[in-house]
């Protein structure tokens, strides 16, 4: 049977669109290496289950619930008070270089929806969103509208692999074995959440686990309410679906309006999840852009040293520290401001607490700028304190509903970023503050979910789509920011890891990805992080922090090197540091400084789990002339060996096997091929139990 078909390329990989030849809806014919398109189908079909319509057995790129009715619709649709349903005809479609719209249309229910398609150059990603438009003369009420469905062929079911966590314990990486039925996860929390990350990994649940299995990833571009979705389906398809969750559970369309879906990033590795992780690396440095080639300076944040307790002459003393050590650049956090001695009062007052700095705050800056550090500043834009100037000046810019008790989370209230004039107002504010001083560095906070999520006098709430607007509003700040003040740095936080998503992470340098420095606790959730993120927008801190989850006491070599896996940073009061501590920071950041380029720009590669007593992370510079090796010591430190003098080995990845390297600290050179069949040997201690190697290729 004859049938239109596309494929899209990327770097590596081969993602065929067909339409059915069983109905009007777009199919997957085949997604995997250059190729892989070149025979049948693996998503075939043909032999159906009974009970079911064909568009519930096919692996549908997108379909609507009138067409798709039992399984697990992509859409679903009605006018307010009709039936739901969608039954649409393809329409057309257009090719461009590296890119494809499909298009299909309700003409009784006035519905046009575009399947859009975009490979991203450099990369193994394949951008999907969906395009629907109102072409009737009544509005269209969506209930559901996700941005694209990813089918996966697996005859026995697959292994799931995703990103868990509460606060503090964030980017844990979890596994299911989801052979039948529903798995879903998701944040109605207006941010991604500290619960799930907005990213999923699907791999045959059948593949031998000593060896990579093809690896599938999904990441939605969203900073607000989303969900995704697995589905394992009748015949042995799983299907996922992604998108965003309107706040009031749907959204109008009115005639001639156009929604956009969110982007999802759809990636594909042959080289399992460690591959995954580097196409995701790949595709979130051209997020970055130009700005990818800044190095990221190393931060003193005086947060853990003083908490609320800010003044000019702490401060000062705690930048000459920082200073001394090496650090490029000092952070004043939460504190600064008038009426915030603690958590009860100051925010949307931004200005500087003249108590705190009698000569002005422009002259503090001017002293830590005269250390030869950067300065920045901690704020937090959508957050207002109930006893501020600005809640008794604009009580209507708060979340809240007509008489209803306003619940108060850390003891603040969140402003309605949707409204123009509240972002005016942040906007403005950032202004204020860049220009005012010299801040070349800002991290921006957010520590609150909305809970009454209302505004009041703005018409019917099934007519407010405020998540959406919301998302829109911070959006629109930080382009802002990007293009006003493009030579500030920005730091994305939410109570930590909170609001770490492919949107965020386009408009800002780095993210936080949790508030825990614990360094056991640490190197867990940077090992999950790195699995969706790329180590360029990962800081971390060096503390003094006691572990949370996992209280085994590590060394301060353990906690540099952890922290120098991303982007480094120091938390700690250095006042409290010895003579000799300062010392071995000042010597771990210079090391760093050698190679940040390298785990910024390099291939990655995770090296076992913080659950084996020996773990790293290999990084490989884009010429192959350099090799990075983070490594760690996570099991007992105690006590002899089981075979005295062997030491514990990493083996490393995608080395030369006919090259060999050296050891530049200690001048030890191995084989290429002794290093990735038997490994770096490292004689693990309680005074020695982390390690940063540099090896050089000749």
């Amino acid at each position: 049977m004859t049938y239109q078909r596309w494929t899209l390329r990327t770097d590596r990989t081969s993602y065929t669109v067909r339409l059915s030849p069983d109905g009007p809806w777009a199919e997957l014919d085949a997604w995997g290496p250059h190729g892989c398109e070149d025979g049948p189908s693996a998503l075939d079909w043909s032999r159906r289950t009974h009970f079911l319509t064909p568009a519930d057995a096919a692996p549908a790129e997108y379909l609507p619930s009138g067409m798709r009715p039992f399984t697990g619709s992509d859409l679903v649709a009605s006018r307010p008070g009709g039936e739901r349903g969608v039954w649409w005809e393809f329409s057309g479609a257009e090719e461009g270089e590296g890119s494809l719209r499909l298009a299909f249309t309700d003409g009784v229910l006035g519905l046009r929806t575009v399947l859009c398609y975009a490979t991203v150059p450099g990369t193994d990603v394949v951008l999907r969103w969906t395009e629907h438009t109102c072409t009737g003369d009544e509005p269209l009420r969506l209930e559901r509208f996700d941005s694209a469905a990813v089918n996966v062929p697996a005859a026995d079911g697959v292994r799931l692999t995703y990103l868990t966590g509460q606060w503090s314990q964030e980017f844990q990486r979890t596994q299911l074995d989801l052979t039948r039925g529903t798995f879903t996860m998701g944040s109605v929390q207006g941010v991604p959440g500290h619960a799930y990350a907005p990213w999923l990994a699907v791999q045959d649940r059948t593949a031998p686990q000593d060896c990579p299995a093809p690896a599938y990833g999904v990441a939605l571009e969203w900073p607000g309410n989303w969900h995704i979705t697995a589905e394992a389906e009748p015949g042995g398809a799983v299907r996922v679906r992604a998108g965003r969750v309107p706040h009031e559970g749907a959204v109008l369309l009115a005639p001639g309006d156009t929604l956009t879906t969110p982007r999802l990033a759809c990636a594909f590795s042959p080289d399992g999840l460690d591959g995954l992780a580097r196409v995701q690396h790949r595709y979130e440095r051209r997020l970055t852009g130009e700005r990818l080639h800044r190095a990221r300076k190393v931060l003193y944040n005086s947060w853990e040293a003083t908490g609320f307790d800010v003044d000019a002459a702490g401060q000062l003393e705690l930048a000459e520290a920082a200073a001394g050590i090496g650090a490029e650049l000092f952070v004043v956090d939460d504190g600064w401001f008038t009426g915030r001695d603690d958590d009860t009062g100051g925010l949307g007052d931004w200005y500087p607490d003249p108590k705190a700095f009698p000569e002005g705050f422009d002259r503090f800056v001017a002293d830590v700028r005269a250390l030869g550090l950067d300065f920045g500043l901690w704020v937090e834009p959508e957050a207002v304190s109930p006893g501020s100037r600005l809640h008794a000046e604009h009580p209507e810019w708060v979340y809240r509903i007509e008489d209803r008790p306003a619940r108060l989370v850390r003891n603040q209230l969140l402003l309605d970023l949707g409204r123009a004039d509240v972002q005016d107002f942040v906007t403005g504010t950032l202004d204020r503050l860049l220009t005012a001083y010299d801040i070349s560095y800002l991290k921006w906070d957010m520590n609150r979910p909305p809970t009454e999520r209302g505004r009041p006098g703005a018409g019917p709430a099934d007519r407010l789509d405020l998540d959406a607007a919301h998302v829109t509003g911070y959006l629109r700040v930080l382009d802002h920011l990007r293009t006003a003040h493009p030579h500030v740095t920005v730091e994305g936080c939410a109570g930590g890891g909170g609001r770490v998503d492919h949107a965020t992470l386009a408009r800002t340098d780095v993210v936080w990805p949790s508030d825990n420095t614990a360094p056991l606790d640490r190197l867990r959730i940077q090992f999950g992080f790195l699995h969706a993120h790329a180590p360029h927008v990962m800081s971390s801190w060096v503390t003094d922090a006691p572990g949370l989850f996992d209280p085994r006491p590590r060394s301060l070599a353990f906690r540099f090197v952890t922290a120098m896996c991303g982007v480094l940073g120091i938390g700690a009061d250095l006042r409290t540091w010895n003579p000799e501590q300062r010392a071995e920071a000042a010597r771990w950041i210079a090391r760093y400084k050698e190679v940040r380029d390298v785990i910024h720009h390099g291939e990655a590669h995770l090296l076992a789990t913080p659950d084996d007593p020996t773990c790293g992370i290999q990084y490989d510079a884009p010429d192959g002339k350099r090799t990075v090796v983070a490594a760690f010591g996570t099991g007992r430190l105690d006590g002899a060996p089981l075979v005295p003098g062997r030491p514990a080995r990493l083996r490393l990845r995608a080395l030369d096997p006919h090259a060999r390297y050296r050891d530049t600290r200690t001048g030890a050179t191995y084989g290429g091929a002794h290093l990735l069949h038997y490994g770096l040997p490292f004689a693990w201690s309680a005074g020695h139990d982390a390690e940063l190697v540099l090896l050089t290729r000749h």
